[in-house]
């Protein structure tokens, strides 16, 4: 690292007041990065009422831009519209970092777009896995290798993520850095008192949807609850597949030992987890899950599938492997019951917080920025060849939108100067304050 203070602009559709693995990222990182002595502000689109700017924890500045959101919390595309906020966010801020979070995020591939074209730093982090056949995924991966054409950095979470990004986008491995998640372990916390094992309780807190595996916890617990009598169920979350999980257990007289909570909010997850031994996690894809972070740190053994980056989060003896079948997540959960009586939460516990940290995370991510912050700065022409790598025709579509988007850039220059736009003062986070004064007071004490 060469000392150097960054202005970074986080961006993402997936922010607070919504809560997902993402927006737990950005949060969690921003206030690392803050800590570090970097500027950080933070642009998603509005939630409901929540528009404008506002201020989170330590003065972290959100811009909530008047965006609506059109489909599963992503932002209509519209290619050019953005670039007027995005401009002015960047130069009211003094951004020198542009670091755009999730795939799936129309906000984030188009301020990455808006940022190339005016000459910024750009940051890529991907926090999913995509396949390759399905419609869907031809699709995406074909504008993340537009996004990722002319990026400076890129971040992925898991090594089975980076492989997965790199063979997505055709970018560079040189470019891109593995930088895991991370967990507070100062919010997820072990119970004081350790559970009885008379009754075993299998907690699951997930998005009740295809991807998280749903339909194969329809399969699995029947077969649990009648290999096990001392085995209960707690499911957290919310969905479509909601309804399938209710008619199971109708089906087969689970009433009282399959219970739904419905959607948990976050603040509530952790008194969740630690009513129960054992997590159950039944995604068939994944790049990373911090749930299983949460879950560890409260002192839980997880059960998992073993699918994508999740083989790359806990130590074997804290976590059963399965393949994403039910005889298989089975067997997975009777060792995982054997194993109980030779775990220890505390210890489970420590053993987090030594793995994983925010901080280490931060400063990881430092790097990241330095590296990007060296890279050659290049001209519209230098970088239209890059686009044409993606495709006989996407290419030349790529190269097209990247034009008028310049030309756009250049018309916005002339009506609104950069030097008419006023920039805003910088707010020291609230720990800076609190330190600094600590220093004057203790100087004050040493004079007297």
């Amino acid at each position: 690292m060469d000392g150097t203070k960054h202005r970074i602009l986080m961006v993402s559709d997936f922010f607070f007041p919504n809560f997902g693995g993402v927006e737990s990222h950005i949060y969690y990182l921003s206030q690392c990065l803050l800590k570090l002595g970097h500027k950080v502000v933070v642009m998603t689109h509005a939630y409901g009422n929540r528009s404008g700017v506002r201020y989170v924890t330590n003065g972290l500045k959100v811009y909530y831009v008047p965006w609506r959101p059109f489909l599963m919390q992503n932002t209509l595309p519209t290619l050019f519209l953005t670039l007027p906020i995005v401009r002015t966010i960047i130069i009211r801020e003094k951004i020198s970092v542009v670091h755009g979070h999730q795939a799936f995020s129309t906000l984030c591939h188009e301020a990455l777009m808006h940022a190339r074209t005016m000459g910024y730093k750009v940051v890529f982090t991907d926090h999913s896995l995509y396949g390759f056949a399905d419609a869907g995924s031809i699709h995406m991966n074909k504008v993340l290798q537009f996004t990722l054409a002319d990026i400076d950095q890129a971040i992925c979470v898991s090594h089975t993520s980076k492989e997965n990004t790199v063979l997505r986008s055709g970018i560079s491995p040189e470019k891109v850095f593995m930088v895991p998640n991370a967990v507070d372990t100062a919010m997820f916390t072990p119970s004081p008192k350790r559970l009885s094992c008379d009754e075993i309780v299998i907690v699951v807190i997930s998005r009740l949807v295809y991807r998280k595996g749903a339909d194969l916890l329809v399969e699995v617990i029947p077969d649990v609850c009648r290999l096990f009598p001392k085995v209960r169920f707690i499911i957290g979350g919310d969905g479509p597949k909601r309804v399938r999980l209710e008619e199971m257990r109708e089906k087969f007289s689970l009433q009282d030992r399959v219970e739904m909570l419905g959607a948990v909010p976050h603040a509530q997850v952790r008194s969740v987890l630690i009513s129960g031994h054992i997590f159950l996690n039944s995604s068939l894809t994944e790049a990373f899950c911090i749930a299983i972070l949460e879950a560890a740190s409260c002192g839980l053994l997880t059960v998992s599938t073993r699918v994508g980056g999740v083989p790359e989060v806990l130590p074997d003896d804290m976590i059963v492997l399965a393949e994403p079948a039910p005889e298989d997540m089975v067997r997975a959960v009777k060792k995982a019951i054997d194993m109980l009586p030779g775990i220890d939460p505390q210890v489970m516990h420590l053993r987090m917080k030594k793995l994983y940290s925010w901080d280490d995370v931060a400063k990881r991510t430092e790097i990241v920025y330095d590296r990007a912050m060296q890279s050659s700065t290049t001209n519209l022409l230098d970088r239209l060849p890059r686009y044409l790598t993606c495709g006989s025709w996407a290419g030349k579509l790529f190269c097209i939108v990247m034009i008028i988007n310049y030309l756009l850039w250049r018309l916005l220059e002339f009506l609104q100067p950069a030097e008419g736009i006023e920039e805003v003062p910088d707010i020291r986070p609230l720990h800076s304050q609190l330190d600094s004064r600590d220093d004057s007071c203790e100087a004050q004490e040493k004079q007297i």
